[in-house]
């Protein structure tokens, strides 16, 4: 039996600090999950596992607020005026200005937020959970702290978990931290000040698990997941006033002193100096203050600004507020996102190095088109049996699959592992032809603490092992390295400087190796697997800018707008991104 409802802790821990059976306690739950009376508890308290629809208001609320603004105010004022003195094409113009303005802020306003429910959506629909022992598929909403969670690849995370086991546990959290690459995930906690981006024990509600397996156990649900304090803040729009309506209000409010002032001036001319009656006087300080009054102004004012935003929809840009597209003329500095905003967020080989070669591979994205450069001259990759041999590691120690959809590549696994995919098919290998060639036997799966991943194949009569890793284990696990057709002696100290060199321009680097299996060999052994390997070679990966973002990011540079480029990435690949950008070449990068 689970403990009772009103044991549950009131106050959150850091759960990614504490350890996992400590978690568990906490939440008052077992392994075997909750049962059923205390489910129906839980659901009572906490509610459904959902993002709470922002509060809205009726949308004649939000037609009628379309009035509310010193612009609106004026140009009602001059329309009356004008109906006084029974200028009745003019007054139509003005009040159909009126009328026009509020409809085109109201049909923006019902867009933007539409664009604020789109973030309901990166929550999962379903879950695989434990319940009194027994796994259970149900709707992500029906979960509550204290469930136990299963994930497995290609899982979105339904909650935020902590992580009580994993098996080769990778989750892609660039939804909230930016980073491409997926994270290892481990049950061993944190210290408590750690970021999201290294709360490795952690798995967070709308995340993506690139690959393995793992067990969580609830702690976070609906509202008050990461990702639900995102959307939180997100519905919070700060009233301001643009530098346009400031000065416009200023200016009404000087013209209007100014005009009372002249109004007074005339009367008192007219009917103490001139003598005239004070009625006639009067009517003449009038006409005097309604010619003063610039109806013009407003209307113009209003009709630029909704052009602005017409423009600025067209070029799919959201604008909520129609004084807020002055303010764009006053941009001086942009901070942006980088993953999937300024880079594609899909994970690209740019570098290739052999023993004998360093090669420049064009393309970008899971697409797998783009050309072997070396020294401005394009090479053929089955021209290089090292070359070639590289590539087919790289395909074959590998779960990652790549789709094509209506010209579009898709990929189903891990990014990096994408990227490889990718790599092997520029050097015109054909995955599935060589996975039929070589057929898996068996593998190690890639574990954080060992850093590599290795895999047994087929070949013909014989066996052969393949595996890839942080390049410093895979040299460790090296004896010589591939070099033509045959091997000669390894150079350490040399793999090493030219690892450093690519790395320093913030790739992340894999290196490749492989080797024989033994006679008949159907499985691999671990302790046997981790030497007297081959090295065939490294590449470096990153994920690339944008076509149109480098365009756009040297169009505000040219307009004298400087642009920032806020991500959770490591110094040394957010410096290179951003020199690929052309966003501050050879600046400094401020973390904290």
């Amino acid at each position: 039996m689970n403990a009772p409802l009103h044991a549950v802790a009131d106050e959150t821990p850091a759960w990614h600090a504490i350890p996992a059976d400590d978690a568990l306690c906490a939440v008052k739950s077992v392994r075997r999950g909750l049962d059923a009376d205390e489910v129906a508890l839980r659901q009572a308290r906490y509610g459904p596992n959902a993002l709470p629809p922002p509060a809205k208001r009726s949308a004649w609320l939000r037609f009628l607020l379309q009035f509310h603004n010193a612009l609106i105010y004026v140009l009602i004022g001059a329309g009356l005026i004008t109906l006084g003195l029974r200028h009745w094409v003019d007054a139509g113009v003005i009040f159909g200005v009126v009328i026009i303005n509020a409809i085109v802020g109201f049909i923006q306003e019902g867009r933007a937020e539409q664009a604020l429910d789109a973030i309901r959506n990166m929550l999962s629909p379903t879950a695989t959970v434990l319940r009194e022992g027994r796994r259970r598929a149900l709707p992500a909403a029906e979960i509550v702290p204290g469930d136990i969670v299963l994930l497995g690849a290609g899982d979105k995370v339904p909650a935020d978990l902590r992580l009580l086991e994993v098996h080769t546990l990778r989750v892609e959290e660039a939804a909230l931290t930016g980073e491409s690459v997926p994270v290892d995930k481990s049950v061993a906690p944190v210290e408590k000040a750690a970021v999201i981006g290294d709360r490795r024990s952690m798995a967070y509600s709308g995340t993506l698990v690139a690959y393995g397996q793992g067990v969580g156990v609830a702690v976070g649900t609906g509202a008050t997941t990461e990702i639900g304090r995102i959307s939180a803040l997100l519905e919070r729009v700060e009233q301001i006033t643009t530098p346009l309506l400031r000065k416009f209000e200023q200016f009404g409010r000087w013209l209007t002193l100014a005009t009372l002032a002249l109004m007074a001036l005339t009367f008192a001319l007219g009917t103490l100096w001139r003598g005239y009656a004070a009625a006639d006087t009067f009517m003449a300080a009038v006409g005097i203050a309604v010619a003063i009054i610039p109806e013009g102004l407003p209307p113009i004012l209003t009709i630029t600004l909704a052009l602005g935003v017409r423009r600025m929809a067209l070029r799919s840009a959201i604008v909520r507020r129609l004084p807020a597209v002055e303010t764009l003329g006053s941009v001086t500095v942009i901070c942006s996102d980088k993953t999937g905003t300024l880079t594609r967020n899909e994970m690209t080989v740019v570098h290739a190095l052999s023993a004998e070669r360093s090669v420049e591979v064009e393309g970008s994205g899971y697409a797998p088109h783009g050309a072997l450069i070396e020294n401005g001259a394009r090479i053929d990759a089955h021209g290089d049996a090292a070359l070639s041999e590289l590539a087919r590691a790289a395909l074959l120690c590998n779960d990652a699959v790549l789709l094509e959809f209506d010209g579009e590549w898709r990929l189903e696994g891990d990014p990096t592992e994408g990227a490889l995919v990718s790599f092997a098919r520029k050097c015109g290998l054909d995955a599935e032809a060589e996975h039929a060639a070589r057929p898996r036997l068996d593998e190690i799966p890639f574990e954080s603490q060992y850093r590599f991943m290795a895999t047994l194949h087929q070949a013909g009569e014989a066996t052969r092992i393949y595996a890839k890793g942080a390049p410093e284990r895979v040299l460790e696990m090296c004896v010589s390295e591939r070099a033509g057709s045959g091997e000669r002696s390894l150079d350490r100290a040399r793999w090493h400087a030219r690892m450093d060199a690519i790395a320093g321009e913030g790739l992340r680097v894999l290196a490749l190796a492989a080797r024989d299996g033994e006679p008949g060999q159907r499985a691999l052994e671990f302790e046997r697997a981790q030497d007297g390997y081959c090295l065939l070679g490294m590449l470096g990966i990153i994920d690339p800018p944008r076509e149109e973002a480098i365009d756009a990011v040297a169009r505000c540079r040219e307009a004298g707008i400087r642009v920032k480029m806020i991500t959770g990435d490591h110094g040394g690949t957010a410096r290179a991104v951003g020199e690929r950008l052309g966003i501050g070449a050879g600046a400094g990068v401020l973390t904290g």
